[in-house]
C-alpha cells in the first residue's frame, strides 16, 4: 500500500513540474497564434494524460493546481487583454479547469474493462480539451452578460447585435477544436506505454 502511494506521488510531482514548466515558460504550454486573443494551450494534453492515468479523483485535484496557476498567470503575466479579463475570473479559471482534470479518469475509468479501452484514450483527450473551451465560453458569457462591449472591443470587429456567446464561439472555437484534435492524438500515443509501465513497477 505504502509503496502504491509512493508512486502515485512521485507520478504527480513530475505532471506538476511539466505543469508548471508549461505555465511559466513561454510557447511551451501557451502557444500564441493571434496576438489580440488567448493563446492555444497544449496544457489539457498534459491533464488528460495525468486523469487518464491516475483517475478522477486525482485528476479533479490536478485540474484544481492547473485552475490556480492560470490564475496566477492571469494575474502576473497576461500575454493580451482578453485572458486578462477572463481568467482573473476565479470561477472562469477554476471550474473550467477542474473539470477538465474529472472527465478523463471517469472515461478512462468506465471503458477500462471494455476492449474499448484504447477509443477510452481517444475519448478523454477530446472532452478534456472540448470541456475547457465549452465551460470557459459558457461562464464567460454569464459574467460579461450585462456589458459584453467591454469584452468583445478585443475580440475583433462584430456586429453590435451579435450575441455574445456567438462571438465567443467564433474567437475562441477555433483554438479549442485545434486542441481537442491535438489531445485527442496525443493522449493515447503517451497514455499507453505509461500504462504498462506502471502495471509493472
Amino acid at each position: 500500500m505504502r509503496r502504491e502511494e509512493t508512486k502515485r506521488l512521485a507520478i504527480t510531482a513530475v505532471f506538476a513540474a511539466l505543469l508548471i514548466v508549461q505555465t511559466f515558460v513561454p510557447n511551451v504550454g501557451y502557444i500564441r497564434i493571434i496576438p489580440a486573443l488567448p493563446a492555444v494551450t497544449t496544457i489539457p494534453m498534459t491533464i488528460a494524460v495525468y486523469g487518464t492515468l491516475m483517475g478522477p479523483k486525482a485528476g479533479l485535484g490536478f485540474g484544481l493546481f492547473w485552475g490556480i496557476t492560470r490564475l496566477i498567470v492571469a494575474y502576473t503575466q497576461p500575454g493580451d487583454m482578453v485572458s486578462l479579463m477572463l481568467f482573473q475570473n476565479p470561477v472562469i479559471s477554476l471550474v473550467p479547469s477542474i473539470l477538465a482534470g474529472y472527465f478523463p479518469g471517469i472515461i478512462a475509468k468506465g471503458m477500462s474493462k471494455t476492449k474499448y479501452a484504447k477509443l477510452g484514450y481517444i475519448i478523454s483527450g477530446a472532452v478534456t480539451s472540448l470541456t475547457n473551451t465549452v465551460m470557459v465560453i459558457l461562464l464567460t458569457s454569464i459574467f460579461f452578460m450585462h456589458d459584453p462591449a467591454s469584452l468583445t472591443h478585443y475580440l475583433g470587429n462584430y456586429s453590435s447585435g451579435t450575441p455574445l456567446i456567438l462571438i465567443l464561439i467564433m474567437a475562441l472555437g477555433m483554438n479549442g477544436l485545434v486542441e481537442a484534435i491535438f489531445t485527442a492524438i496525443v493522449v493515447p500515443v503517451i497514455v499507453t506505454p505509461l500504462n504498462l509501465v506502471m502495471k509493472k513497477a
